[in-house]
């Protein structure tokens, strides 16, 4: 088993015991776990920021063009604090992969409640994602190596996480995950 396996597996532990106590709403909270995958030896953090927002659209289908402006299919607005985190993922590990890993065993989990989801060319178009919805031209790559995914978690507070991994080439894979703490 390579070290970045056995580092994911712990960190898989870890979300998977966070998605049960969501349900009880006990530590460790959504941010920890966030700051924790910028330890992840094959994970180089390129960008944070915090910041409150006021009616912030979240994706819940693919961006298209509809009467020459880009949408989502569907979408919800929330209001709260975003944290966004974006990651370079390196040492030959693709950002799909990771994501995959991380992300998708929350959907198994009590507590985790999966919104949309999308692979590839199904979710429109890479640069519309990379500058309209992310404001990061870095993850902009090719459409058919995409994945995007929505979860909401309810506990004392409500949450959404999104998640978008994407790849220009062999190095240049990145991983973007906004969290959104949604206020009352």
């Amino acid at each position: 088993m390579s070290k970045f396996s056995h580092i994911l597996i712990s960190v898989i532990v870890t979300l998977m015991s966070f998605a049960g106590s969501v349900a009880n709403a006990a530590e460790p909270t959504l941010e920890m776990l966030l700051e924790q995958l910028s330890e992840y030896p094959h994970a180089k953090q390129v960008a944070f920021s915090e910041q409150q927002v006021v009616d912030h659209e979240v994706g819940l289908g693919a961006i298209q063009k509809m009467r020459g402006e880009w949408r989502f299919k569907d979408s919800e607005r929330l209001t709260g604090t975003l944290l966004s985190y974006t990651w370079q993922i390196v040492d030959g590990f693709t950002s799909a992969a990771v994501m995959d890993e991380l992300l998708g065993s929350l959907a198994k989990e009590e507590g985790a409640i999966a919104l949309f989801e999308c692979k590839g060319r199904a979710c429109g178009k890479g640069v519309q994602w990379a500058n309209r919805v992310f404001g990061e031209r870095l993850l902009y790559g090719r459409e058919d190596l995409q994945q995007y995914r929505v979860y909401a978690f309810q506990a004392e507070r409500a949450y959404r996480l999104v998640g978008y991994s994407a790849a220009r080439t062999a190095d240049r894979q990145y991983l973007r995950v906004d969290l959104i703490r949604i206020d009352d």
